[in-house]
């Protein structure tokens, strides 16, 4: 199977449209900025986390383990955009 290569510059509009459309609580998604926890504004619950990792899996064919499931890996849109690129490479070799 030859899977295309992912442009890194398009995991991160594909997190920020998924995060819009999902999880749009209030005004707080469009004043969002990279560095910005999900949980400390609220745009994102403990449910939401699994929403989320779903769709990663999905989306980006990787596998999230359990003791990837941490702030430092899903937090933020960078610190996501960080985890999935990382994983990708990864992957990819």
């Amino acid at each position: 199977m030859h899977h295309k290569k992912k442009n890194k510059a398009d995991v991160k509009r594909r997190l920020i449209h998924f995060i819009k459309d999902n999880f749009s609580l209030g005004s707080n998604v469009n004043t969002l900025m990279d560095h910005d926890s999900f949980f400390e504004r609220g745009i994102i619950d403990s449910t939401g986390v699994l929403e989320l990792v779903n769709y990663i899996e999905e989306t980006f064919d990787i596998t999230v383990k359990d003791e990837e499931l941490i702030p430092d890996n899903l937090d933020s849109l960078d610190k996501l955009y960080n985890y999935i690129t990382k994983k990708i490479e990864y992957v990819s070799k």
